[in-house]
């Protein structure tokens, strides 16, 4: 009896299967869901689905009661896969991350398709089980070699076939030796500046003096001028009288182009021979057109400053940035907007302040090196005196517009966005780190008989923009608390409210109509109350597709918008009475 039992096949153990269901849940968790309502907390979601996939390993490798052959077979092709598999990727997704999109996102894949063969192929014998786990996990990773990526999007990444046109493709092959307009340019160019560079005269996205638009979009929308494709980047509009310059990629080629107001036909444009990419925002120029007396100043993603005449795009003078000042491009590119002050124009290269002649474009002076930075410089005066402020990673800096001589500093986490001011003097900082936006602080700058002092009066995590500029109103700062509006009080940082989601937008302040104008991700126009009780949507309009991450500009009844895609122009009503 004894012998028979012995004889027959040792019967297999069920396999241990909660545990991994258990991990790819709480990975779908913390990559799909906890992002839409704690946006800085995607990095969290990120890291999870990374540990998660270990887990995985863990779980499979010595507590799912899985033949041993498969354990470790499946473990061994998971690692083969993930190491091979970059050597077919596109570029985007390779380098994409700092190299660690493909894993990022190819780890909870695989780990969400494992445990679902698990399940589904338990009861199947043991060889189309395995073959299909080999398939399962060759494909889980394989078909990232089909994709490539624009860049990142508010959350996660912008994936497309590999094979599909990129949108900078289409208009290479569309507009061919496209012909200017015939117009007189050089007379629209002498006339004032309506908005004369990033985010309007004192960069702080308010249109002071403007008419009343119709906010009742229902009866009077938006009524489109015209559309144009446009080459990628980030740039915004600087606009005087019937022409906008903006800047562009084509090809090998960065762009900066004048074009009418009214017909969106191209003027001229000014070409260097030179290409910025990046994987996170792809392609392109950041910075905004500078209009100053007849010229316009622009800065390139590579470190090219051209000073040009605003009329016909003849060059009055140009340098390179890169060869000036020993310094690196950074990872995103260069994304100062000039600012002309005086018989200077300044530019911020990686978080130091580099000021040239006007006249001669010769090298006046360099500003104090500092951390990593994104942000442009920005004039002003606090206590009485003019000065110039840059916000970069080691934190603010301000210098005296002349000679670049350090007046005051003050070390915190920035790098990216405008400061703003108070009516009272005080200065609005934005942090940014890992997880994004850190949050607003408040300080406090005087200058008396021992120099300059820097208070801190609060900071607030209550509104945490990351890359979308904030406004200041009646007392209170509106912006984006990741990708949700919310507007907090000056006085002590507290939240008023929090609503609507626009991604990672922009938007524009009309003080005379307590209004705000927002520009979503989703390239979606909306007007918001600026008010302090609620949040309000007055109305939604779609206005251009793709991603929308560029500065909208409004003068007189025309708003431009554009992306890096495309650019248009809309004509808003006009408030009667």
């Amino acid at each position: 009896m004894a012998s028979a039992q012995t004889d027959q096949p040792t019967r297999r153990k069920p396999l241990r299967l909660w545990p991994g269901v258990v991990i790819v849940a709480l990975q779908s968790l913390g990559w799909f869901v906890v992002p839409i309502f704690v946006p800085e907390a995607m990095i969290l979601g990120v890291f999870g689905g990374l540990f998660g996939g270990l887990a995985i390993v863990v779980w499979w490798a010595f507590f799912s009661r899985a033949p041993w052959f498969e354990r470790w077979g499946a473990v061994i092709l998971m690692i083969v896969a993930l190491a091979l598999t970059p050597r077919i990727l596109h570029e985007s997704i390779a380098m994409g991350g700092m190299g660690m999109l493909f894993f990022i996102n190819a780890i909870p894949v695989l780990s969400l398709a494992f445990v679902v063969w698990a399940v589904a192929g338990r009861y199947l014998p043991d060889g189309p089980r395995r073959t299909a786990m080999v398939a399962t996990i060759l494909l889980s990773c394989g078909v990232f070699a089909l994709l490539r990526t624009g860049g990142t999007l508010g959350v996660g990444s912008d994936f497309a076939w590999r094979w599909s046109e990129t949108p900078e493709e289409r208009l290479l092959a569309q507009v061919g030796d496209e012909p200017m307009a015939l117009q007189p340019a050089t007379a629209a160019a002498e006339t004032g500046a309506d908005w004369p560079g990033f985010r309007g005269p004192d960069r702080d996205g308010i249109i002071r003096g403007a008419m009343r638009i119709e906010t009742d979009w229902s009866l009077s929308p938006p009524v489109e001028l015209w559309r144009r494709l446009i080459g990628p980047g980030w740039s915004s509009f600087a606009v005087r009288g019937d022409l906008l310059y903006t800047q562009e990629q084509r090809g090998d080629d960065e762009i900066v182009g004048c074009y009418s107001v009214i017909t969106g036909e191209p003027v001229w444009r000014h070409r260097d021979a030179a290409r910025f990419w990046e994987s996170n925002a792809g392609a392109g120029p950041r910075a905004t057109p500078t209009l100053s007396d007849g010229r316009v100043y622009t800065f390139g993603a590579t470190g090219i400053l051209n000073v040009l005449a605003a009329g016909d795009g003849a060059i009055v003078w140009s340098r390179d940035v890169v060869s000036d000042t020993g310094v690196k491009v950074p990872s995103w590119g260069f994304s100062s907007s000039p600012l002309v002050v005086d018989d200077v124009v300044i530019i911020a290269a990686a978080g130091q302040l580099v000021a040239y002649d006007l006249a001669t474009g010769d090298l006046r002076w360099l500003g104090p090196a500092g951390g990593d930075g994104y942000s442009s410089p920005q004039l002003l005066t606090i206590d009485g005196m003019e000065q110039i402020l840059l916000s970069s990673g080691a934190g603010a800096t301000s210098v005296e517009p002349a000679d670049g001589t350090l007046l005051w500093e003050y070390a915190g986490p920035g790098g990216i966005l405008q400061p703003a001011q108070t009516a009272d003097g005080d200065l609005l900082l934005s942090g940014v780190g890992m997880t994004g936006g850190l949050g607003l602080r408040r300080i406090a700058i005087a200058h008396g008989p021992g120099g300059w002092t820097v208070e801190e009066r609060w900071t607030s995590t209550r509104l945490k923009p990351n890359f979308s500029d904030f406004v200041v109103h009646n007392g209170h700062a509106f912006g984006f608390d990741g990708r949700i509006l919310a507007c907090i009080e000056l006085q002590d940082g507290k939240r008023k409210w929090k609503g609507g989601r626009y991604g990672s937008g922009q938007l524009l302040l009309l003080p005379d109509q307590d209004l705000l104008l927002v520009v979503s991700e989703k390239g979606e126009l909306a007007l918001v109350a600026a008010a302090i009780d609620q949040f309000t949507e007055l109305a939604r309009f779609p206005a251009i597709e793709g991603k929308t991450w560029n500065h909208p500009v409004l003068v007189g009844d025309i708003l431009l918008v554009r992306n890096g895609q495309e650019m248009v122009a809309f004509r808003l009503s006009l408030a009667s009475g």
